[in-house]
């Protein structure tokens, strides 16, 4: 469902590559079955596009992986959120339009 360059997280792997990336990451917690997040990921991959270099797009499955969105109270998806240097530091939740997602990440570049 992901284009390359929209990074894939789990439980596993999330706090090792949130916590190593530099640039602004938005991670998008999303399942299969979720309309809304489906209608999202095209916008998200075309983020990814956009902002190659600048910002790290990803996304993370709520269904395979519960830890995550248990730690950050996750309780409707899709959920957006802004991390940089490890933090949340900004988050949005529903179907959001690409330009108001670039402004979301621009605020923290």
């Amino acid at each position: 469902m992901a284009s390359e360059k929209v990074q894939t997280l789990t439980d596993g792997n999330f706090t090792q590559v949130i916590g190593s990336v530099t640039q602004p990451v938005l991670v998008d917690f999303w399942a299969e079955w979720c309309g809304p997040c489906r209608m999202l990921a095209p916008t998200m991959e075309a983020l990814a596009d956009e902002l190659d270099g600048k910002a790290m797009i990803a996304k993370l499955d709520v269904d395979e992986n519960p830890n995550v969105p248990g730690n950050y109270g996750i309780r409707s998806i899709p959920a957006l959120l802004v991390f940089k240097g490890g933090q949340l530091v900004d988050q949005t939740i529903g179907v959001q339009s690409k330009d108001a997602l670039k402004r979301l990440l621009e605020r923290h570049m």
